[in-house]
């Protein structure tokens, strides 16, 4: 070894023999001798690099043959198998049992015969367990580990995917074999079936006929579930009937990558392709949590890391009759269906067929009121996993209400679902029409949708594609875009571009010698800074740059001094001879400008409204929206605090105010501070009936630490002017459709101030002078149950953010011509002052 070369004992012996006659004695300077022996010498040492590198090349690869490409890697796999000549017995649900004992290991024993008839498998086998049987007639769960060299992994893979890989081989010399197996079905798992974490526990359950059977996570509710652990719930059902499972109670750790998760299985294996759903962090009580079996197991399965302390969930099911039928015929003018249990989540591996048929003289169409029918992971644009199929075309993801028309009097209607991931379904509706008046008394748009005919010619655009806004002839009421729209014309000279071609904002100049005011009204040059309010609304005046005698609309200094010029404070200038106006200004930035459009809004980035505060009731979750104003205080609404149900909800105590947070569902999450309250005061004027002076101020036990997520909102002054027309900003984790449950992520919308006027008559009267009217008439963007209390933001100078209202009340949420109402921060200015100090 290391490059030597033994030499065979006879040559060697000969060389010791002859050693003396071999000697010479060379002079030092005999060169021709020292000539001749040094090439020798070089062959000699060349040979043994040579042989050297040979032996350590050969042994450099079988160092790596056996090092890595022959490296063991453990791969576990999960699976299912069904065999036929063997009736279930109870027992067998009964791990410990005798019966179970002896089941398993004739299934094992058949499972590795299986194994060890195939090349790519057998070799590998290392261990087999059976996890569980179900009937029919009987089915056998188990999770198989194998150790294979990396360089066979693949091949591996490709036979336990075959399912012809894994087929019983009959031994002709036994008649009858023991276990006749079918339907052995593998799939690649990661160890979580075979893992021994530090808390594991396994519980079986059987559904009793009329009863609904609950269960818990470990320690519910007086303490966290544990870390650490894998927990299995195995639940079963009579042979006959599927099983309903409804989450009552979900509160886990915050979703991340590697957060604390439940799975729920449509089977008794963990395997992915029967997966119903993953669950991680809180939810509402009132969030659809209902699952449906296809078939008469499932599994829950609760898999959590080493951090955190969260109380688990609480969760009920029944078992209930086997569906025999999907789909059906359906026949008449009209009618209702839905997916199997709608709205709870559809059961998985289904096929529904509607056959709809109305007189022969008429047309027929679909209408879907609700449609929720989204896959994890597969584009709408393929519906290749869950979808309805009408007419050839595939429909999947979330919709709003659309309609799928026939040219006959019958439509064919498929729904399907595959064993994996399910969702609430649809809500549909079936009518029969006349082809030449396809919405009987109503109007038709051009993509078949029907609208009312109120609806024509309004100023909206109620068909998507604008069909009901075209060839109209104005009203007295209206105003006639250069491009032909109808629009109403208290919309005209609002500084917004409602035409589209900014018509209607066109003709709003004034004559050459006066002054067009923010509010539309032009009034003589001569008037403009003359001290006066001609406009009425000080925009006369907020342009001039002079002290001037203090009135309603002037900013008064520190000092005393009044100047005119409209909402000086913290615009970058400083206009008071005191520089008071750019006193106190650290407020109101933010790292995140984005644009875009609570119902009709978009998923907030973390640290984009860093004065959003979430108000959280023990117990209760999100409760109410609020504003950072400073270090110690919050801004919200009156009526959050209002007793009900037996609930003191003005009691400090119950409040805790989450800053800095975005996702509910994260409420530990980075850079998010948690704060008592310590006073909670609502303004004495105001009235649960009318909703008028709809503002509270909450101060906290101990000074918030501002961060880049965490920041004030600018304070306007009294005579701040927040124009009509004007767009505003709100945000909350409220419901993002009336009715529906509260949103994970923090929402903003971009909504119009509209005209106090304009909104009264909406109204019907309703508004005081501490409201203001906020939203898009058109409907589809507003503030909804939950965002009460939060912020309504306006960008002011310098992309600084001032507080122009609080979320207080609306008639529903996102109605057309129903906007939402605010509480005026600039009416109520001088009270926050009074509590506050700011």
């Amino acid at each position: 070894m290391g490059g030597c070369v033994d030499l065979p004992l006879g040559l060697f012996e000969l060389d010791m023999n002859n050693l003396d006659e071999g000697v010479e004695f060379l002079p030092a300077m005999n060169s021709k001798k020292m000539e001749k022996r040094g090439p020798k010498r070089q062959v000699v040492v060349t040979i043994l690099i040579i042989v050297f590198l040979l032996v350590s090349l050969t042994t450099g690869l079988l160092f790596w043959h056996f090092k890595y490409r022959n490296t063991p890697i453990q791969k576990v796999f999960n699976g299912h198998l069904r065999v036929l000549n063997w009736e279930f017995l109870d027992a067998y649900e009964n791990s410990s049992s005798p019966e179970f004992s002896m089941l398993a290991k004739k299934v094992k024993s058949t499972v590795e015969e299986i194994y060890k008839n195939h090349a790519d498998i057998g070799p590998y086998h290392k261990e087999t367990v059976i996890t569980a049987f179900s009937e029919g007639s009987v089915i056998a769960y188990y999770w198989s580990e194998f150790l294979v060299p990396k360089y066979r992994e693949e091949s591996l893979d490709r036979a336990m995917a075959d399912k012809q890989s894994l087929v019983q081989r009959w031994n002709p010399r036994l008649r009858n074999p023991m276990l006749k197996v079918e339907s052995v079905i593998a799939f690649r798992e990661g160890q979580a079936g075979a893992a021994s974490p530090a808390n594991s526990c396994m519980f079986s359950l059987h559904a009793k006929e009329g009863e609904v059977t609950s269960f818990t996570t470990p320690g519910f509710p007086n303490s966290p579930y544990p870390n650490n652990a894998l927990c299995y719930w195995a639940l079963r059902a009579d042979a006959s009937s599927t099983i309903s499972l409804t989450f009552k109670t979900l509160e886990l750790e915050p979703c991340r990558d590697d957060s604390d998760y439940i799975k729920v299985y449509n089977s008794l294996s963990p395997v992915e392709p029967h997966a119903l759903v993953r669950l991680c962090g809180n939810y509402a009580p009132s969030y659809n949590l209902t699952f449906l079996s296809s078939q008469n197991v499932m599994l829950v399965t609760l898999v959590t890391n080493k951090e955190g302390r969260f109380p688990g969930f609480k969760a009920e099911f029944f078992q209930l009759p086997k569906m025999k039928a999907c789909g059906g015929s359906l026949k008449g003018d009209s009618g209702t269906f839905t997916t199997p249990y709608y709205p709870a989540h559809y059961p998985p591996d289904t096929d529904c067929v509607w056959n709809i048929e109305v007189s022969s003289i008429k047309n027929v169409k679909v209408r879907f009121n609700m449609f929720y029918v989204l896959e994890p992971g597969i584009p709408v644009s393929s519906c290749t996993k869950d979808y309805v199929q009408i007419n050839g075309t595939r429909y999947c993801g979330e919709h709003s209400q659309f309609v799928v028309a026939s040219t006959t009097n019958r439509i064919e209607l498929l729904f399907h679902s595959d064993q994996s991931y399910t969702d609430t379904g649809f809500s549909a509706e079936f009518l029969s029409y006349d082809s030449s008046d396809p919405c009987p008394g109503k109007f038709t748009c051009n993509t078949g949708r029907c609208i009312d005919r109120s609806m024509r010619c309004d100023g909206w655009l109620d068909c998507v594609d604008g069909s009901d806004e075209r060839s109209c002839t104005c009203t007295e009421q209206q105003f006639r875009c250069q491009n032909g729209w109808c629009k109403p014309k208290f919309w005209v000279c609002d500084n917004v571009n409602d035409c589209g071609d900014n018509s209607d904002e066109l003709q709003c100049s004034c004559a050459a010698d006066s002054f067009k005011c923010d509010n539309g009204k032009c009034v003589p040059s001569t008037q403009k800074c003359d001290g006066k309010d001609d406009c009425g609304d000080g925009s006369d005046e907020g342009s001039c740059l002079t002290t001037v005698p203090c009135k309603k609309y002037t900013y008064k200094c520190r000092s005393g001094h009044c100047i005119s010029k409209q909402n000086p404070e913290c615009d970058g200038e400083q206009d008071c001879e005191d520089h008071s106006d750019e006193d106190n200004c650290n407020c109101g930035l933010r790292s995140y400008v984005r644009k875009s459009r609570i119902v009709g809004g978009q998923n907030s980035d973390v640290g984009e409204w860093p004065w959003q505060v979430s108000l959280h009731v023990k117990g209760q979750g999100h409760i109410c929206g609020a504003s950072l104003v400073s270090a110690s205080w919050l801004v919200s609404a009156a009526h959050c605090f209002l007793p009900l149900q037996g609930i003191r909800y003005s009691d400090p105590s119950l409040w805790t105010a989450y800053l800095g947070l975005t996702n509910q569902g994260d409420l530990s999450g980075s850079g998010v501070q948690t704060h008592k309250i310590k006073r909670i005061i609502s303004h004495p004027f105001f009235n649960d009936y009318t909703y008028d002076y709809d503002i509270a101020v909450l101060e906290l036990q101990r000074p918030v630490t501002f961060t880049a997520v965490i920041q004030p909102i600018c304070l306007p002054d009294a005579t701040h002017n927040f124009p009509v027309g004007k767009d505003l900003w709100v945000t909350g984790w409220g419901a993002t459709a009336e009715g529906g449950t509260g949103a994970s992520i923090l929402q903003k919308a971009e909504i119009r101030l509209i005209n106090q006027t304009v909104c009264n008559q909406l109204l019907t009267d309703q508004l005081t002078p501490r409201m203001m009217c906020v939203g898009i008439l058109t409907g589809g963007v507003d503030a909804c149950q939950g965002d009460s209390g939060g912020p309504l933001v306006s960008v002011e100078a310098s992309s600084r953010m001032f507080l122009a209202g609080v979320v207080s009340w609306g008639d529903g949420c996102a109605q057309r011509n129903k906007p939402g109402v605010y509480s005026r921060l600039t009416s109520l200015r001088d009270w926050i002052q009074e509590h506050t100090g700011l």
